[in-house]
């Protein structure tokens, strides 16, 4: 049997479908490649790139960075 209406460029719709699915698995999914590394900053860095660019003064800077080491003490 031959499906006449159902070949477009020179494959079954049911095949485009699957590439489709297939594209938008490998683009859209949130997960991490494997080797790729993720950088997780820390709350003291973060505060350390607030005061190294200026955001924040040194007195800021100081009762923060109190407030996180009081907190990661706990």
């Amino acid at each position: 049997m031959f499906y006449d209406g159902y070949h477009i460029w020179g494959m079954h719709l049911i095949w485009w479908f699957i590439w489709g699915m297939l594209l938008v698995w490998i683009f859209a999914t949130p997960w991490a490649i494997p080797g790729q590394r993720w950088v997780v900053y820390s709350p003291l860095d973060i505060l350390q790139r607030r005061f190294a660019s200026g955001k924040i003064t040194k007195s800021e800077y100081q009762e923060q960075k109190e407030i996180l080491e009081k907190d990661s003490a706990k």
